[in-house]
């Protein structure tokens, strides 16, 4: 007879909201969340600002993180009546208090980003799990 599963990990402590726990951890480890929350830790900034410090990062990715952070209430959006228009995005207490979260995975990938390479490169020589038997069959 099987024994009964034991749960562990955080989601076993979570409420039974845990659905809406998971998708703020999905909003908050997106990596133009982390990238934009970073950008900004230096105080605020205009959106073609932002677009030009975030890397690789297209208009409409950058415009819909923006109204997803202002809506979870981690940056404002402060529109200026002047000519022309000036708009500027800042954190706010509860967007600064990830500010030390996101350096640390950042900081994290900036030191592991050689290993984690080497590893991809290796993989693809070797292949791992199910496509390192695939090939280890039509080989044979």
């Amino acid at each position: 007879m099987a024994s009964a599963r034991q749960i562990s990990g955080p989601c076993q402590a979570w409420p039974e909201d845990s659905a809406f726990i998971r998708e703020v951890l999905d909003r908050i480890g997106d990596k133009w969340t982390m990238l934009t929350i970073s950008t900004l830790s230096a105080g605020p900034l205009r959106y073609s600002d932002l677009q030009a410090n975030i890397a690789g990062i297209s208009q409409r990715m950058l415009t819909q993180t923006l109204k997803h952070l202002e809506r979870d209430g981690l940056i404002t959006r402060t529109a200026y009546a002047e000519v022309p228009p000036r708009v500027e995005y800042e954190l706010t207490d509860l967007g600064r208090s990830l500010i030390e979260v996101v350096l640390a995975m950042a900081e994290w990938a900036v030191a592991h980003h050689g290993e984690i390479a080497g590893n991809r490169a290796a993989s693809e020589l070797t292949g791992i799990g199910r496509a390192k038997a695939a090939a280890k069959a039509s080989a044979g």
